[in-house]
């Protein structure tokens, strides 16, 4: 789901490039990694993540892998949250970006807010126990 961590990683990418190209993960993609689909279809993601006008470009993205991305798509660089940084998987997705001459840039991951907690927030309030 989209929130205020994803608008303030998209802003602080746009400080840093002249093109911003944004991923947006399939459904299949996110059934596989999350093991549940996406509470708002690829079609409105696409559309909500597009409107954004510091967004030069959307594509769909269907893969962990994100060297299928840039051997579609070529970048210099990608952006994730710093809660990445030092883990597994940001150090294979490091490795995967030198592998292809791009760098992974990281900004501060915005604690307060996150998809799982927003999905618990309306899973809660659909269950009655809102609060």
């Amino acid at each position: 789901m989209f929130h205020i961590g994803h608008l303030n990683l998209l802003r602080r990418s746009r400080e840093h490039c002249n093109t911003l190209v944004v991923g947006v993960a399939s459904d299949e993609y996110v059934l596989g990694l999350k093991g549940r689909e996406p509470v708002v279809p690829l079609a409105e993601r696409l559309e909500i993540v597009a409107s954004l006008r510091f967004v030069d470009e959307v594509i769909v993205d269907h893969s962990e892998d994100k060297r299928l991305a840039w051997r579609d798509r070529s970048f210099d660089a990608i952006f994730k949250g710093d809660d990445w940084r030092g883990s597994p998987k940001g150090e294979r997705l490091e490795q995967a970006m030198r592998d292809v001459g791009a760098r992974v840039v990281y900004f501060p991951y915005t604690l307060h807010t996150s998809s799982t907690r927003l999905r618990g927030y309306i899973e809660r309030s659909e269950a009655g126990s809102f609060g």
